[in-house]
C-alpha cells in the first residue's frame, strides 16, 4: 500500500481510481465490508483501490479537547488499512484550508487530483463547509464530471450499526468481548517502551511503559493482555491504562504492561499489547505495599482467564 500525505498537483492515477473517504478510526466490520467492496469494484474495473483519510480527523480539528477519545492512533490506522489489501492511503492533513472547503471545490478536487471513476461512501457520508455535501450532492456531481457513485449501507450486529462509536462505547463500558466482535480481532495499543521510574522493578513487578499518544484513550484499567514483541513472540501478562494515582500525581496517560515470565531489555522496542479481559477498575493505594498485593492478585487473576481460555 502506498501512503501518501500530500495530494498531487496533477492526477495522480492517470487510469482513474475507485475511492473512498471516512476516518475509518479503528477499521471496524463496517469498515471493512466498504473495504473490500472498493477492493472488488477496483480489480473488476482495473482500477486502483484508494482510500481518502484526514489527519487529525475532521472532529478533532472542530471539537478540539471536546473530541472523543480515538479507536486507534494514525499509525495503528494506517498497518489496519495496508492490511486489507487497498493499493493507496492518502492521510492528508486536515487544516483551516480543508474546513473552509465547500462542496464543490472538495468534488473537482477529487476529480483534478485523483481521478476519481467510482466512488463509495458510506450512508452517513457529509462533506464541504457546513457539511453541505452528501450523498444526492455527489449523485449530481457525478453527472456532470462523469464519475459514479455507490451508497454503502450500514453493518448491523444484534439490530446495531457497528461504528466507532459504538466500539468506543464498548471499550469504555469494559466490553472487550463485544469489542471484539465489532473489530473482528482483539483491541489493541502499539507504541515503543520507554524509560520509567523503574517502581513497577522495585515492587517485583517490573514493567514495558508505553505512553498513549492519542489525546485520550477509549479505555483505563487493568487488563489481562498479550503482549507481542518486535520478535513475534507473544507473551501473557497483565496491564494497566491510567495515571497511576498511587505512583505520582499525573495527568498524561501511560500504559504498563506486566510480562509473564519475561526477562530482558525491552527499551525502544515497538510492542503491540492486546486487552483480552478487564479485571478492574484503575484505583489509589494507601500505600505500596497494598498496591503490591493489588498486583498480585491481578497477575493471578489473569493466569487464571488464560487457563480457562487455553482448555475451553
Amino acid at each position: 500500500m502506498r501512503l501518501i500525505r500530500y495530494l498531487p498537483d496533477g492526477q495522480a492515477f492517470p487510469n482513474g481510481s475507485v475511492l473512498t473517504i471516512g476516518n475509518f478510526d479503528g477499521v471496524h466490520v463496517g469498515h471493512r465490508m466498504v473495504l473490500s467492496a472498493l477492493i472488488e469494484q477496483a480489480k473488476s474495473l482495473g482500477l486502483q483501490a484508494v482510500v481518502m483519510c484526514f489527519e487529525p480527523q475532521p472532529i478533532e480539528y472542530f471539537r478540539a479537547e471536546a473530541a472523543p477519545a480515538r479507536v486507534s492512533t494514525a499509525r495503528d490506522k494506517i498497518e489496519q488499512l495496508s492490511e486489507t489489501g487497498v493499493d493507496a492511503l492518502y492521510l492528508v492533513r486536515f487544516n483551516d484550508l480543508l474546513a473552509n472547503m465547500s462542496a464543490g471545490q472538495f468534488v473537482e478536487m477529487l476529480v483534478q487530483r485523483l481521478n476519481v471513476q467510482l466512488l463509495i461512501v458510506g450512508d452517513d457520508f457529509c462533506f464541504g463547509k457546513n457539511r453541505q455535501g452528501n450523498f444526492e450532492y455527489l449523485k449530481v456531481a457525478g453527472e456532470k464530471y462523469g464519475f459514479s457513485v455507490q451508497r454503502s449501507h450500514s453493518f448491523k450486529i444484534e439490530n446495531e450499526r457497528v461504528s466507532s462509536t459504538l466500539v468506543r462505547r464498548a471499550l469504555e463500558n469494559g466490553r472487550l468481548d463485544k469489542v471484539a466482535v465489532y473489530l473482528n480481532r482483539r483491541f489493541s495499543m502499539s507504541g515503543r517502551v520507554m524509560h520509567g521510574h523503574k517502581r513497577g522493578r522495585e515492587l517485583g513487578f517490573p514493567t514495558a511503559n508505553i505512553r498513549v499518544k492519542n489525546r485520550k484513550t477509549p479505555l483505563k484499567g487493568v487488563f489481562a493482555v498479550t503482549i507481542t514483541l518486535e520478535s513475534g513472540v507473544v507473551y501473557k501478562g497483565v496491564a494497566n491504562v491510567g495515571t497511576r494515582p498511587s505512583i505520582e500525581e499525573a495527568t498524561a496517560v501511560l500504559l504498563e504492561a506486566h510480562l509473564f515470565e519475561f526477562s530482558g531489555d525491552l527499551y525502544g522496542q515497538r510492542v503491540v499489547v492486546a486487552f483480552a479481559k478487564k479485571l478492574r477498575e484503575e484505583k489509589k493505594f494507601e500505600n505500596l505495599e497494598q498496591l503490591t498485593q493489588q498486583i498480585l492478585i491481578d497477575s493471578e487473576q489473569a493466569k487464571t482467564y488464560f487457563n480457562q481460555t487455553l482448555t475451553s
